[in-house]
């Protein structure tokens, strides 16, 4: 597998991207990465003291960064909505990476709509969010949507 460095992204000036989950981890990476190469990045999650963090960090590594964060709860569909609809309200998207996700709870929960939490944050939350961030990625000039996905099924033992 071939690796991947700062240098090899392409400038991003001009483009505007959003990044679920980027808190952290590897939403955090990419945001970074992100910036680096120019782009104005919205990071999005639910805890909005990492939010906070997150922006200092990035704006600490990248002088002159375009970087902010907004509220996005992928366990309801509401907070999906008003999300998208303040992202209308803003007129540019051109790369939206689907990151966020919840893996392995200790016990069932659902989400604010009833669906099971891991099913419901990683598929059903991320695919209302693109749906209705759609009718703006098309606006752009070369938009892309990128959804990270997880090896984790590998480790399963089949049953039966």
């Amino acid at each position: 597998m071939a690796s991947s460095t700062q240098v090899e992204i392409s400038s991003q000036l001009g483009r505007t991207a959003v990044i679920t989950g980027a808190t952290v981890a590897l939403g955090y990476e990419m945001a970074l990465a992100l910036a680096k190469a120019g782009s104005e990045v919205i990071l999005t999650g639910r805890d909005d003291s990492k939010g906070r963090s997150a922006i200092e960090k990035v704006s600490h590594e990248v002088t002159g960064a375009k970087v902010s964060y907004e509220h996005l709860d992928l366990a309801s569909l509401a907070s999906a909505a008003d999300f998208a609809q303040r992202m209308h309200a803003r007129h540019s998207l051109d790369l939206l990476i689907n990151n966020a996700g919840v893996m392995a709870l200790p016990r069932r929960q659902t989400t604010a709509d009833g669906f099971e939490t891991q099913f419901g944050t990683n598929y059903l939350g991320h695919f209302a969010l693109t749906a209705r961030l759609m009718p703006l990625l098309r606006r752009a000039s070369g938009p892309r949507v990128v959804s990270v996905s997880s090896l984790a099924h590998r480790t399963a033992r089949r049953m039966g």
